[in-house]
């Protein structure tokens, strides 16, 4: 178990302001040109903001929804984006220009939304305990793959492995393969699931459940880490490299680095002033997001000190 004692680090980090309430989602896209990559946040405000990832500096807002937004991920070469609401949609927009493409109706809050590997299939999470997916050149017209226990969390696709990966309130983690669509692996979590997250090759998953990080193997769906924390852990992300965890906790406001084989707390930050929904790390993970109660996005060095987008060294 990870030390219970507190020691803060140094680290200022980037503040991404822009949204007017809680933020309760964020995603990276995976590099495009070279070292660019976008981020983009899904809001209570119902406006979902697309950013330069490695600085923040704010692209553009998708305009249209007439809810919350739960949900926003990025198709793999950034030209378009999906979001999922409480207006009991999901849009595709033109990421370039802002521009809605279509809206997928449903007959319940949308919790989460993301694209096939294909782009030309969007699936859905909602309140109604249903995942769903949508051609988009035929958005009237969706088929049910699986159903929850319980309302869906969230909904992520794994362009490693071709499948869909389905988080329910029914402490339950679905493994779907659109090939298949019968043969539904279900991995039992034992407590209500926070959050999940995939590394941006698809390769590792995580879930925060409880007071536990658990972490599978996207090959073999075995686990192959399970770290018992002091305190309920409302996220946790893993980097690319697998040598980092980040967490945070629903009763504080502390973001913590943990590392990735022992568990052991390597840096807590203080910065956000609400509770920590969500964080995700760069595809190069250089950087990671932390998106918060306090309505703001905050972006952190993963080796801070090092010169890197707006963080610069010091001359002396």
């Amino acid at each position: 178990m990870p030390s219970t004692t507190l020691s803060l680090t140094q680290q200022i980090p980037l503040t991404c302001s822009g949204h007017t309430r809680p933020v309760v989602q964020l995603s990276f896209s995976g590099l495009v040109s070279g070292s660019s990559y976008l981020l983009i946040s899904a809001c209570k405000d119902g406006k979902p903001i697309l950013r330069d990832g490695p600085t923040g500096d704010w692209l553009g807002t998708f305009l249209g929804h007439k809810g919350a937004v739960w949900s926003a991920m990025l198709n793999a070469d950034t030209s378009r984006a999906v979001t999922a609401s409480a207006d009991y949609t999901a849009k595709v927009w033109n990421a370039f220009t802002g521009q809605e493409l279509v809206s997928l109706l449903h007959n319940h809050i949308v919790k989460s939304a993301d694209f096939t590997d294909d782009d030309a299939a969007v699936i859905t999470g909602s309140q109604d305990k249903s995942v769903r997916i949508f051609d988009i050149t035929r958005p009237d017209q969706p088929s049910t793959l699986a159903t929850h226990g319980a309302p869906v969390r969230s909904v992520k696709w794994s362009r490693h492995k071709n499948v869909v990966v389905s988080a329910g309130d029914d402490k339950r983690i679905n493994i779907l393969d659109l090939r298949a669509p019968t043969a539904v692996k279900t991995l039992e979590v034992g407590d209500s699931i926070s959050n999940i997250s995939l590394t941006s090759d698809g390769r590792i998953l995580s879930c925060a459940s409880g007071k536990r990080i658990i972490v599978w193997d996207v090959d073999s769906f075995k686990v192959v880490k399970d770290i018992a924390m002091d305190y309920e852990v409302s996220v946790a992300a893993v980097n690319p490299q697998r040598t980092r965890i980040v967490t945070g906790g629903k009763s504080d406001l502390l973001i913590r680095s943990c590392e990735f084989e022992s568990g052991k707390e390597l840096e807590v930050h203080k910065g956000h002033h609400g509770p920590v929904h969500d964080a995700c790390f760069s595809p190069d993970g250089e950087v990671y997001a932390t998106g918060s109660e306090d309505g703001t996005v905050r972006l952190w060095q993963s080796n801070p000190g090092s010169a890197y987008g707006l963080w610069q060294l010091r001359k002396i």
